[in-house]
């Protein structure tokens, strides 16, 4: 590897990511990728260690992109693109490299929510991810033990805010959210940061496809307290549903299980302020910042 004080981007701070080695889909098109960028530099006649030079990145990550071991970045692309003189076709595949870099289990989920003609959302200790701005998207994950690194924290952000094209759909999905009270005062950002999240918190609440309720802290135990639970209808009539507290947390699609998960979303609806009301209550909290 070449290093810093020759110009090069240190791979420390520079990597590739890592390819899920569960995420057979995104294998796939990283091994494809690799290898178009292999050929295309063998074509040319350029040694590894020259493409290295030309594009700013170390030999060794340039094999373990070609191989199939990282996932090239989209301005490693462009400069491949231009170093090899490929007229746009290294470019063009910056997309499918994109939804790679997502984290399987979050590019799933994404998937099923823009097919889904109803959301709704509980959590227990955190704003929801459809919810959170990119501040403070990056403070929780950056809060993580242990820590991730800068590029795998800016990849995790980023593919949280793409799950928020569910609100761009026309026509848009009916979304509910409960969220509780702790969440909503705790500070993440400092106060700036806390003010950006609540008032993105109340316009999105005041669209006329979105319903959202607060569970105060001083309500009485409901069957919400052990995690999260998402419920997703969709328009062939099936449905999917997730809960932290249920079924070891994994996604599931059977009629009886999701009974028992639309009975507890219901009862914290039930248990949780109107939605005026609670458009009011976090307007308050909003006052107090």
């Amino acid at each position: 590897m070449l290093v810093q004080g020759e110009g090069l981007k240190s791979e420390a701070n520079e990597p590739g990511w890592e390819v899920d080695p569960e995420d057979d889909w995104g294998l796939a098109v990283v091994e494809t990728v690799g290898r178009q960028l292999k050929l295309r530099r063998e074509a040319v006649g350029m040694r590894a260690a020259d493409f290295g030079v030309a594009v700013g990145y170390g030999e060794d990550l340039v094999y373990k992109i070609e191989s199939g071991k990282r996932i090239p970045r989209p301005e490693y692309l462009d400069k491949a693109d231009e170093v090899l003189r490929a007229g746009g076709l290294l470019s063009a595949m910056k997309e499918d490299v994109k939804k790679v870099s997502y984290p399987k289990k979050v590019r799933d989920l994404a998937k099923m929510e823009a097919k889904a003609v109803e959301i709704g959302v509980y959590e227990c200790n955190i704003i929801p991810g459809l919810l959170q701005t990119p501040e403070h998207a990056r403070r929780l994950i950056e809060a993580a033990q242990p820590p991730y690194s800068p590029a795998d924290v800016e990849r995790m952000v980023a593919a949280r805010l793409a799950r928020r094209s569910v609100f761009e759909r026309d026509p848009a999905p009916s979304i509910h959210f409960v969220l509780e009270e702790a969440p909503l005062r705790r500070q993440v950002g400092g106060t700036m940061g806390w003010r950006l999240q609540l008032e993105h918190i109340l316009g999105a609440g005041r669209l006329h496809y979105v319903t959202l309720q607060v569970m105060p802290t001083n309500t009485d135990p409901h069957p919400g307290l052990d995690g999260r639970i998402e419920l997703l209808k969709f328009p062939d009539g099936t449905a999917a549903g997730r809960s932290d507290g249920a079924f070891n947390g994994r996604p599931i699609t059977d009629p009886k299980q999701l009974r028992i998960l639309e009975l507890r979303y219901g009862t914290i609806r039930a248990l949780a302020l109107p939605p005026r009301e609670s458009l009011a209550f976090i307007d308050q909290l909003l006052g107090e910042t």
